[in-house]
Formats: structure tokens, C-alpha cells, sequence
């Protein structure tokens, strides 16, 4: 087992996020069908426990392999992916009060998704600063090396953003929930404006440097978690606010939900399209799974939750349907990264340490006399 653990990184918390969302999103859709409820329970229970399995996997990681965990933080292209600690946490402990509490009761529910969202809060607040400061002073990373995998440090805050609101009725009235409710739209603005800085980065990266190499191609749907995940966080603010706010924050709430959230969810249908193309490209080129292919779930199911969170807004049934539709993508998307990753842990594939460059040999050229 601690040998079976050398090369396991910090992306293998991407699978814990794609499973949490399957739940989450599944339990808002605008959708009576008997035994929903019970399903999408059972996926949360899962991904709870895959969290735990992970989480003492990577504790034998950081013991036994301390020398190969420095290395993935001094990696360019593995360091971003601590931000998916923070959201595997947030993820599961949202999915916990929404509906982990049919099976543990509210109480323990209240007290578990305080420990997941105060550990998850803390580690992306800290991955959103300690990344970039590493690629800046130690990375020494290119413009022309950009892709989507660069956002996963800053958008974690946006997680803690739409899912610490889920707390605030479980806090004492008066300051407790309005403290909780402002530091939640207060990392709203942190994880937006940060994306804001990196997003064109990877759009200019992908115009003028040309496709991205295939098994990095599915990160293109990362760019879709920032947009669904801000749309879900300002349906939150609007959906606590009253009581927590005063009238006119609360009115302000409401109207940004849908003057934010309507704009920002057509650009990600844009973007939606846009990696589509270039996944069906790879695909046709020999792209083959890898563990990026859970990028098609946690950024597609924050779409889920924000045309749900829409929906209740707007009232409008374009946005039920927008929900239903991708959240047979998730589904889909979720079935199929599971079936491949269950394959490559089978066959050991993808614990195995990275293949080693054939060497190419001399030349032999015979002397003749």
C-alpha cells in the first residue's frame, strides 16, 4: 500500500468533487421522480467515502513519500491541483446539509459540514495565495505553458462562497449569520476577480498557441466551474439575505442573482461549445483517458446548480430544462470516468510512475578498409 501510494497527487481529489456534485446537483433538479432523493444520497455517502480513502492515502503519501509530495508542490502542472483538496472538502461537506442529513441527521450534519467547510475554506483561501506565489518565484512557468488546470487555486473560494451560505440559518441571529453571509460574498469577489486575471491568459494561450496537447485537452471544461459555481454562489446570497441583511442589501441580492447570473451562464454555454469541439477534435486524434477526464464533472455539475438556482429566480422553465439537460451530461460524464478510473486501479495503470523517455541510440557506423 505505501508503495502502491508514491505517485498518487493531489488531482485524484477532482474524482471526490465529481462524485459530491452528482448529489448536490441531483437533489435541486426541478424533477418529482420516485427514489431520486435515495440516489443521489447513496452517490453522496460515496463520495464521503472516498474523500476518507483519499485523505489517508495522501497522509501515507506525505509520510512515506515526503521527497515525491515536495515534488508535485516545485510542478507546475501538479501544484494547482491543491485546490482540489479544498473543493473535495467544501464539496462533500455542501452535499452533507443538503442531503447527507436524510441519513445523519440534521445535527450531525450541521457539525460535519462545519469541520469539511472550515478545513476547506482554510486550505483554498492558503492554495489561492501559495500557488501563484510558487509559480511565480519558483515555477518559472511561460505564457505559451497556460491551461484551464490554472484556475483550480483561485476558484476554490468561490466554492466556500456558494456553499457557506448553507450554514448561516445553523448561526446564532444578528452578527454570527450577516459576519458568515458577507465573508462568503467577500470570497465571491476574491475567487472572480483572481479568475478575471487568469482567464485571459488561458484563452490567449489557446488562440495564438494552438490546441492543447490531448490528455490535457478535457481541462478545458475547468473553465467552466468559476462561471456555474459564481452564478449558484449569488443565487445563495439572494436565497439567506433576507433576514441576515438589511431590506435593501437583500433586494440587491436578489437583482444580482439574475443580472449576474443570466449573463455569465451564456458564456458558459459559449464556452461549453467551444470545449466540446475541442474534445470531439482530440478524440478523434487518439485522445485516450486519463484522470483529467473528471474535468467534465464538477465544472459541468456548478452549470447544473446555476441553472437551478436560475430557475428559482427567474421562474422561467428554459432554465428547467437547461438543468435537466446538463445534468444528464454529469451523469453521463460521472459514469464514465468512474468505469475508467475503476479499470486503471485494477490495472494498476494509474498508480504507476510516469513512463521514462526512450532513449534514442547512436548510430553505428562500420569502418571499412
Amino acid at each position: 500500500m505505501v508503495t502502491a501510494v508514491r505517485h498518487l497527487g493531489p488531482n485524484w481529489y477532482a474524482s471526490v468533487m465529481g462524485t459530491a456534485i452528482v448529489a448536490t446537483a441531483g437533489a435541486g433538479l426541478p424533477l418529482h421522480l420516485p427514489g431520486l432523493r435515495t440516489a443521489c444520497t447513496a452517490v453522496w455517502a460515496l463520495s464521503l467515502a472516498l474523500l476518507l480513502t483519499l485523505l489517508a492515502a495522501r497522509t501515507l503519501h506525505w509520510t512515506h513519500h515526503r521527497d515525491q509530495a515536495r515534488a508535485h508542490l516545485l510542478d507546475p502542472t501538479m501544484a494547482p491541483f491543491y485546490g482540489c483538496l479544498a473543493m473535495a472538502l467544501l464539496a462533500v461537506g455542501g452535499g452533507t446539509l443538503v442531503v447527507g442529513r436524510d441519513w445523519i441527521g440534521l445535527r450531525a450534519a450541521v457539525a460535519l459540514d462545519t469541520v469539511l467547510f472550515g478545513a476547506g475554506t482554510l486550505i483554498g483561501l492558503t492554495a489561492a495565495v501559495a500557488v501563484p506565489y510558487l509559480m511565480a518565484v519558483r515555477h518559472k512557468v511561460h505564457p505559451s505553458q497556460a491551461t484551464p488546470v490554472w484556475l483550480l487555486p483561485v476558484v476554490a473560494p468561490m466554492v466556500s462562497a456558494a456553499l457557506g451560505p448553507l450554514l448561516v440559518p445553523h448561526l446564532p441571529p444578528g452578527q454570527p449569520r450577516e459576519t458568515l453571509l458577507l465573508a462568503c460574498f467577500a470570497m465571491f469577489g476574491l475567487s472572480l476577480l483572481a479568475t478575471l486575471l487568469m482567464l485571459p491568459l488561458v484563452f490567449a494561450r489557446l488562440v495564438t498557441g494552438g490546441p492543447l496537447p490531448l490528455a490535457l485537452t478535457p481541462t478545458l471544461f475547468l473553465v467552466l466551474g468559476p462561471l456555474g459555481q459564481s452564478t449558484t454562489a449569488v443565487g445563495k446570497f439572494a436565497d439567506f439575505a433576507p433576514g441576515v441583511v438589511s431590506a435593501p442589501y437583500a433586494q440587491g441580492f436578489s437583482l444580482l442573482a439574475i443580472l449576474y447570473g443570466a449573463p455569465v451562464m451564456g458564456f458558459a454555454l459559449l464556452w461549453l461549445g467551444l470545449a466540446t469541439a475541442h474534445v470531439v477534435r482530440a478524440r478523434r486524434r487518439g485522445m485516450r483517458f486519463t484522470m483529467t477526464w473528471w474535468a467534465f464533472t464538477f465544472p459541468v455539475g456548478t452549470c447544473v446548480t446555476g441553472a437551478e438556482s436560475l430557475s428559482h429566480h427567474t421562474g422561467l422553465a428554459v432554465y428547467d430544462g437547461l438543468a435537466i439537460v446538463l445534468y444528464g451530461v454529469l451523469v453521463a460524464a460521472w459514469a464514465t470516468a468512474t468505469v475508467h478510473t475503476a479499470r486503471g486501479l485494477l490495472s494498476g495503470a494509474l498508480l504507476a510512475g510516469p513512463r521514462p523517455a526512450p532513449v534514442a541510440l547512436r548510430p553505428v557506423t562500420a569502418r571499412t578498409t
